[in-house]
């Protein structure tokens, strides 16, 4: 698995990372939310870089006009509820992929042990396409690991992208081990160091579907 930090370099995505972190920005929920679907876009214009294309002609009202176009396939997915503004940061671009969706949340036990719950995805074929799983945070990377399975039970795609703004370094590792295939790039916007006793990137930016949503009961 390849993983590209985009936020290592000077890129204007750390504008939109800062503005997610800050817990007084935070309190804007339909600017964190913006801020969410800014960073798909970026996210989804390097990974255009990475993509096939083919030579079309296309007719101006003066003339024919040659264009590089994308030949690939992309299937765009995410996790609920979380995912949501990334991904359609991912489809403002993408504009004519198709969809998946995938559910599942963290379930505490009695025992405070934390275990992944799948609830559902959407059946989309996605044999011979590139595929883009969005998450904003990957924290044990059990999650993403979970969605590429149920995904990939579709059909094998001939690259996977993994987008996710905060990563924590123990996700990172987690995926490097599950998912050491040579077709998965995995895009990252931060990585940081700690995960807490509950699962949480510190210093992260807290429950981005609460952020985005608002707080679960």
């Amino acid at each position: 698995m390849k993983v590209i930090n985009l936020g290592a370099g000077n890129t204007l995505l750390n504008q939109f990372i800062s503005e997610l972190r800050d817990r007084n920005v935070q309190k804007d929920r339909l600017r964190f939310r913006r801020n969410l679907e800014r960073c798909g876009e970026v996210f989804a214009y390097e990974i255009s870089k990475t993509l096939k294309y083919e030579s079309r002609d296309v007719e101006t009202p003066l003339g024919i006009a040659q264009c590089n176009l994308i030949s690939d396939q992309i299937v765009l997915s995410t996790i609920l509820r979380a995912g949501l503004p990334l991904h359609q940061g991912l489809l403002n671009y993408f504009d004519k992929a198709e969809n998946a969706f995938v559910a599942a949340y963290r379930k505490y036990g009695k025992d405070n042990k934390i275990k992944i719950q799948y609830e559902y995805s959407t059946n989309i074929n996605v044999q011979d396409k590139v595929l883009i799983i969005a998450d904003p945070m990957l924290a044990t990377g059990a999650s993403m690991v979970l969605a590429y399975d149920k995904l990939n039970e579709m059909g094998t795609p001939t690259h996977t992208h993994i987008v996710s703004l905060i990563a924590s370094a123990d996700g990172v590792e987690y995926l490097s081990r599950n998912l050491p295939h040579k077709k998965v790039t995995c895009w990252l916007g931060a990585i940081d160091e700690e995960l807490t006793n509950q699962m949480y990137i510190v210093p992260g930016l807290g429950d981005a579907g609460d952020l985005a949503y608002g707080s679960k009961l």
